[in-house]
């Protein structure tokens, strides 16, 4: 009985791989190689695959031309006498070529088995994408994927063209048809149906296909294709949302209005965040504009990449790394600009948090001494920042569901539950949470709710920037705690409550013991079994350590799992090549915030140049070199953030120990 009469190919096809063996003698699988009473049965991956294989390869290099030819025959690969009689790699490759197919035949192959048709889909892509309602009327067209539906297009990338001075947009269409000289909305990231700031209308000039190195232009595509969009790439920056321009007649006001965007693409598997940063300015100072045109593109170019000015009007590059940013200069000086540029050594970006609950009520009055505002900070829950991050927590949830996931998550009581005002910084994914703790009976809720508006816009800009060295703060709770405020509204405006917001929610942080966050490197080192002990005090050296260290099955070698402040790892890589003689290979992928050792305010810590501080002190370095080089005082200064009457009730307190000591 043969082997393939009772056993089909894609049973067969299963026993390839694992423990699965195959006995000669009595032609049977079995899982385990005693069981087999032929000796030194091997996995049927090894028989079938790789000793074919093998031989194939063993006949095209060593044996003679009659041979080879017998050989390949046996197997069903048939060849001309010209290609039997080819140097080695020729030879390899035709036969390998007609023993497996083509490459693209099997990468099309595994393509069409394995990723579903747009149409099938588009409700999954709709739904994890799509930040609009799902019972829209364009959100059931993406949903169909309806070509004669309202144009909707996700652009995820620009690709720049090779003399580096425009973009190409590679987007996928959900829904509709567009053409070259279509007229169209873009919609940047930061745009909403309540405020349409970020949208801009603009010509396609081409449609064409992708085709790996090529393209290919064509003259309408529709739902369910990716295209690359020619003329559009002007006011994009990351991605956009593209739909039909105001004059479309297909497409009616209201679909018009209630078009939403597609969230902005996050990058988890690299660590989600660009922590690394690198002031960089022109050698020649008369080019600055070329430069700054330049550091336009980069952030184009590369997704994770971002540039910010600071209040000195130094330029600053973040990125994910060294190789990264190394690859952005490189784009920058020769691709995007083609000017010399100059950059400072690399550093990180911090984050503020505090860990503790302020000390005393912060309160601050407003310029015109009408209002009055009293705020604490507390520290959050333990894994709460994350999930804010993530967007696993949505602030546009009715209040019985937001109230529901505090309540099951973190055991929050009902009150405290239902009374989350925003997230801070951003809106929607911030790691920082403004809760209204006021009583009724206290605080007037009708008048503290018309000024609701503008504590969030003084929340969100005094996490945007701490009070340590005005770098964003991280896992804090803010919780208003009392507010007198004015009963005409000319005397309660966004210019009296949006400053004074902020000055309180800054003295509140700076009276919870505040505290530095650094980036931590999370590191995959591959390297033998002999030297992985020698690989620790490298790491130790750079504050750095070996979290589990395993081998890696059918090989000699190991795999070391570590953690590494970014802080620390330039030149990291380079040290590990040296010192292993080239046997580690290190990959490192930000993974989460630590704190800083050491307290930052601590006045009474001596620093001295040119020497490295111990790791207590270490957050009070850090505090004073990264205000320098923002060009800010050395100290913080409490007159910036107290008000006359906080300053008073300070000075009352202190006096009050010392009487009492």
């Amino acid at each position: 009985e043969g082997l393939g009469e009772n056993l089909s190919t894609e049973d067969f096809a299963k026993r390839l791989w694992g423990d699965s063996f195959y006995d000669t003698s009595t032609r049977t699988f079995h899982t385990k190689s005693r069981d087999c009473q032929q000796p030194g049965t091997e996995r049927t991956f090894c028989t079938f695959v790789l000793e074919p294989l093998y031989k194939i390869y063993t006949a095209c290099l060593a044996e003679n031309e009659t041979d080879v030819s017998k050989l390949l025959r046996s197997v069903g690969v048939l060849l001309s006498r010209d290609q039997l009689r080819s140097s080695a790699r020729p030879l390899l490759r035709a036969a390998l070529t007609r023993f497996f197919g083509s490459a693209s035949g099997g990468f099309v192959d595994m393509v069409t088995k394995h990723i579903p048709c747009p149409a099938s889909a588009a409700r999954g892509k709709v739904t994890r994408c799509y930040s609009g309602p799902m019972d829209s009327p364009i959100a059931f067209a993406m949903i169909k994927c309806d070509p004669r539906g309202p144009l909707m297009i996700h652009c995820v990338k620009l690709y720049a063209s090779p003399d580096g001075q425009s973009f190409s947009t590679l987007g996928r269409i959900y829904s509709g048809t567009v053409r070259p000289g279509d007229q169209v909305r873009v919609l940047g990231e930061g745009y909403s149906p309540d405020d349409d700031e970020d949208m801009a209308v603009a010509t396609v000039s081409a449609v064409s296909i992708p085709r790996g190195r090529s393209r290919t232009e064509v003259t309408m595509a529709k739902a369910g294709n990716w295209v690359l969009l020619e003329g559009v790439d002007s006011n994009i920056s990351k991605t956009a949302t593209i739909t039909a321009a105001p004059n479309d007649p297909a497409v009616s006001v209201d679909e018009q209005d209630e078009a939403h965007i597609f969230a902005p693409l996050k990058f988890s598997q690299a660590g989600g965040e660009s922590v690394v940063k690198l002031a960089v300015e022109p050698l020649n100072p008369a080019e600055l504009p070329k430069m700054v045109e330049g550091l336009r593109r980069i952030s184009k170019a590369y997704p994770m990449a971002r540039t910010r000015v600071e209040e000195s009007g130094e330029h600053v590059l973040f990125g994910t790394g060294e190789l990264y940013l190394d690859c952005v200069m490189h784009d920058l000086r020769h691709v995007y600009s083609d000017i010399e540029v100059k950059v400072a050594d690399p550093v990180v970006g911090f984050r503020e948090t505090v860990s503790e609950t302020s000390s005393l009520k912060c309160f601050a009055e407003t310029a015109n001494k009408r209002n009055k505002l009293t705020l604490i900070a507390e520290p959050l829950d333990d894994g709460l920042a994350e999930k804010l991050e993530s967007g696993k927590v949505n602030i546009d949830w009715d209040n019985k569901k937001l109230g529901r996931f505090f309540q099951t998550k973190y055991d929050w009581d009902l009150l405290s539950s239902r009374s989350v005002w925003a997230f801070g910084s951003s809106p929607t994914h911030g790691t920082n949470l403004l809760m209204d703790d006021t009583l009724p009976s206290e605080v007037d809720k009708m008048l503290l709710n018309t000024c609701k508006q503008s504590i969030v816009q003084g929340f969100q800009w005094a996490t945007r920037e701490g009070p340590l060295c005005e770098e964003p703060v991280r896992g804090t709770k803010i919780k208003i705690l009392d507010a007198i405020l004015a009963d005409k509204p000319i005397h309660r405006g966004g210019g009296q409550m949006i400053p004074t917001a902020r000055r309180t929610v800054h003295s509140s942080l700076l009276t919870a013991t505040p505290r530095l966050l650094e980036p931590v490197y999370r590191l995959q080192i591959q390297c033998p079994g002999e030297i992985v002990e020698s690989i620790q005090p490298v790491l130790t050296k750079r504050r750095g350590h070996i979290v589990q260290d395993k081998p890696i099955s059918g090989s000699t070698l190991y795999s070391l799992r570590g953690f590494l402040p970014v802080l620390d790892s330039f030149g990291f890589e380079t040290d590990l090549r040296t010192f292993t003689q080239g046997q580690a290979m290190v990959h490192s992928v930000f993974d989460h915030w630590q704190v800083v050792p050491g307290d930052p305010l601590d006045k009474n810590v001596i620093l001295h140049p040119l020497e490295p501080s111990p790791p207590g002190v270490l957050a009070r370095e850090l505090l004073v070199k990264t205000r320098r080089r923002k060009g800010l005082s050395e100290d913080v200064s409490t007159s910036k953030f107290f008000d006359e009457g906080m300053k008073e009730h300070l000075a009352g307190e202190a006096d009050m120990e010392e009487v009492e000591q």
